[in-house]
């Protein structure tokens, strides 16, 4: 279980992505999935095994895999990359070359951190963007859940608009490399290591 990436907030500190482990962190995954606060991830009802096979599933995949993100050493965040030709989306786009799928999950509880989960939701696109081929993220978050679909915006996503996945009603959301550097502030103070794996 390594590190991949690292990126450190002028505000809140270091963040890092590290490869996932399902059967070693089935029981954490487990613990933010089926939490209420998490429904868009439509696993409220698995169990720890569930879980665990999901995951070995994905991180099994040639074109989806899975890390644990970490804010100061302490895992609180879930990110999901996927290539959008394969997986997900395949047909229900216009596909371009260099585009990569993505999905985040922040861990639920505790106090409230003002600028938290936009500050993961950065990590995540600069871990993305590390990678030279990367030309833009793709995003199919439900139509429902504006909260993540505000949070995109600020990141620089355009909104292409609404598609039916077999699961869900999804509003497909694009961000090119120029769009997130445009829209995020990049303090001195930030640095990234790594690319992803």
């Amino acid at each position: 279980m390594s590190v991949v990436f690292a990126r450190v907030d002028d505000r809140l500190g270091e963040f890092a992505l590290r490869t996932l482990d399902p059967d070693a962190d089935a029981a954490l995954l487990h613990s933010w999935v089926t939490h209420p606060k998490a429904a868009f991830w439509l696993m409220q009802d698995a169990d720890e095994a569930r879980v665990a096979e999901e995951y070995q599933r994905i991180v099994a995949h040639p074109h989806h895999d899975a890390y644990l993100g970490l804010w100061r050493g302490s895992p609180v965040f879930l990110a999901e990359r996927y290539d959008p030709a394969h997986v997900e989306l395949v047909g229900l786009y216009d596909h371009h070359p260099g585009d990569v799928g993505m999905h985040f999950l922040c861990a639920p509880g505790g106090t409230p951190v003002h600028g938290f989960t936009r500050a993961v939701l950065t990590t995540v696109m600069a871990w993305l963007f590390a990678d030279p081929t990367a030309r833009r993220v793709v995003v199919e978050p439900d139509v429902r859940n504006t909260a993540v679909h505000a949070l995109n915006a600020a990141v620089g996503f355009e909104v292409v608009g609404p598609i039916a996945k077999p699961e869900k009603d999804a509003l497909l959301s694009v961000c090119t490399r120029a769009q997130f550097e445009a829209a995020v502030d990049r303090p001195a103070t930030t640095r990234t290591e790594g690319a992803p794996a």
